[in-house]
């Protein structure tokens, strides 16, 4: 009988690599790249950097909205530590990015009488115009959806409108969850202003029931009148929704000191281990480096810069030369814009060809696979390395992923891969104050790094 210390040697003895002139290999021919596989998860759980990372970008940085000084100083950040890990051809790619505030001013009261307000917790949601200094006085009306709103007609005229359709709990994919809902969020305030009402409340998009408002991005129609727009935290709404439940007539004042300033000049950080044997064959992987202002941006997305960082790093510090170049991007202005995944997508790069583009944007959390975004060709070549991430629990490798900043390659026809994670939790954070790095478990962190690492390399070396 095998004891458990048996069985740990025997462990230890299958993550031990083979290596050739300085080049860790396989010598199995039936499932290649399991040795180079177990390598970058020991080491990437031993002595991974990925936690290290986060803690400088969140603890000397902190929250990195699109515009701001935090958001430059993250950009030098990002240069000076791919160059201190020796990355190649280390560089910026400059455009314009948004530049809006949210202001010192964001409140909300419920006026239930002359003599009885109540405090609501509230945050403007990203881009929104800002209220009077007296803020806006108004009857408040609750809706759950589009339709419900239009069939008002001149009932919603003068009001502000509660959009409070929460995110469904019977969803096991929170993602999926968070689609079905977040429509209020961006088009919530165009709506309200459609029927003539003054203001939009929205629900805060999570699962998780507290007194933390959750901002994001909402957008204007130029030929519709601008309307301010806040999100309410979900004891906030389930509070304002049980006054209304009672009560004929509610009131509100909504206070927000937000504007939009003129754009300024931002940048994608690049570097790359340049490929061996077909450098212009091009593998990118890469995670935004901005963040919404609530926070410190841990989760959203600093876990999938640093990801991204730690993939190139696993692999070079390990001596792996990969065939093809692997090139990590850290986009700018992913949550009020996109315009770096855009302005990333659309330089001109003489020679070369993307094979793939892979995205971490889902949190810090322990990996379960990938979402492959491709024809039908290209998923069962992914597919058929599933059996090299078994060893972590992250084997899922399904239709369907991608991610916002690798959208505009994706349209070129570029296979667009999604680190997918344990995703139960990350609505509790996303977008909120709730988003710092306590919130991120360091194992779970290094864990979807070296999925990353383990991926990024096989395509590099196999193609797709």
């Amino acid at each position: 009988m095998k004891t458990i210390a048996t069985y740990g040697v025997i462990f230890c003895l299958l993550l031990v690599p083979i290596q050739l002139f300085g080049q860790r290999t396989d010598t199995t021919q039936s499932r290649p790249y399991e040795t180079v596989a177990a390598q970058i998860v020991s080491d990437g759980l031993s002595s991974g950097k990925a936690f290290k990372l986060l803690q400088e970008l969140t603890g000397k940085i902190g929250a990195r909205l699109s515009g701001s000084p935090q958001a430059s100083r993250a950009v030098e950040w990002g240069k000076k530590t791919m160059e201190e890990l020796g990355f190649q051809n280390v560089h910026l790619e400059s455009f314009m990015v948004p530049h809006w505030v949210r202001g010192t001013v964001e409140s909300a009261t419920i006026i239930r009488s002359s003599s009885e307000r109540i405090a609501v917790n509230v945050c403007a949601l990203g881009g929104s115009i800002g209220t009077p200094e007296a803020g806006i006085t108004a009857e408040v009306v609750e809706v759950k959806s589009f339709d419900e709103l239009h069939a008002l007609g001149d009932k919603a005229k003068g009001k502000i409108i509660f959009f409070n359709r929460p995110l469904d709990k019977t969803k096991f994919n929170t993602f999926e969850a968070y689609g079905g809902a977040v429509d209020q969020r961006g088009q919530g305030a165009v709506e309200a202003a459609k029927v003539g009402g003054v203001a939009a409340l929205v629900r805060s998009m999570t699962t998780r029931l507290d007194d933390v408002p959750h901002t994001g991005a909402m957008r204007y129609n130029d030929s519709i009148p601008k309307v301010p727009a806040a999100a309410i935290s979900t004891i906030g709404a389930n509070v304002l929704d049980s006054i209304l439940s009672h009560a004929k007539r509610v009131e509100l004042n909504l206070k927000l000191g937000c504007q939009s300033l003129p754009d300024v000049e931002s940048a994608n950080v690049v570097g790359e281990l340049t490929g061996t044997e077909k450098p212009n064959e091009v593998i990118v992987i890469g995670g935004h480096l901005d963040s919404w202002d609530k926070g410190q941006g841990a989760h959203d997305d600093g876990a999938g810069s640093v990801q991204s960082l730690e993939t190139l790093r696993l692999l070079k510090d390990l001596g792996l030369k990969p065939k093809r170049t692997i090139r990590a991007v850290l986009f700018m202005n992913e949550e009020n814009g996109l315009r770096g995944g855009k302005a990333y997508a659309e330089k001109e790069r003489p020679g070369e060809r993307h094979i793939a583009a892979i995205e971490t944007d889902a949190g810090g959390f322990s990996p379960r696979g990938f979402g492959v975004q491709a024809d039908s060709l290209a998923i069962p070549k992914v597919a058929q390395w599933s059996y090299l991430f078994r060893r972590i629990d992250a084997d899922r490798i399904e239709r369907g992923g991608g991610g916002a900043d690798i959208s505009e390659l994706g349209k070129k026809g570029v296979p667009a891969i999604g680190l997918r994670v344990d995703g139960q939790k990350y609505f509790d954070y996303h977008h909120s104050d709730n988003d710092t790095i306590d919130k991120v478990n360091e194992r779970e962190l290094e864990l979807g790094a070296t999925a990353l690492a383990i991926l990024s390399y096989v395509l590099a070396q196999e193609g797709i």
